[in-house]
């Protein structure tokens, strides 16, 4: 197996063990342009529930300070719209990862 394929689908699947670090080290330590390109889709991927992550903690805080004895909507449309991203990056890692194990 090409040592290409592996550290490609490694970068998707580091989802699981080293988050966003490991596409990043791939994207600047390697030479081959397919690794790179493979690496920055991964990372990309990577950062979406961090990108969602304020967007809860705000909504966290508005609901605690503003609707102190109300159902906190905002919180829990945020925590179920950030969990379901979560889960599709994760899905989506995981299908691209075998994918390019998988190709000839």
């Amino acid at each position: 197996m090409e040592s290409r394929k592996v550290l490609s689908s490694l970068c998707y699947f580091s989802i699981f063990f080293a988050g966003f670090i490991f596409p990043l080290v791939v994207y600047f330590a390697s030479g081959d342009q397919v690794t790179k390109a493979h690496a920055k889709k991964s990372l990309l991927s990577h950062l979406i529930p961090l990108i969602l992550m304020p967007f809860v903690v705000i909504a966290v805080l508005n609901d605690s300070i503003n609707f102190q004895n109300e159902i906190p909507i905002l919180t829990i449309i945020s925590i179920v719209a950030l969990g379901i991203a979560g889960i599709a990056v994760t899905i989506w890692n995981i299908v691209k990862g075998v994918k390019v194990l998988l190709a000839e």
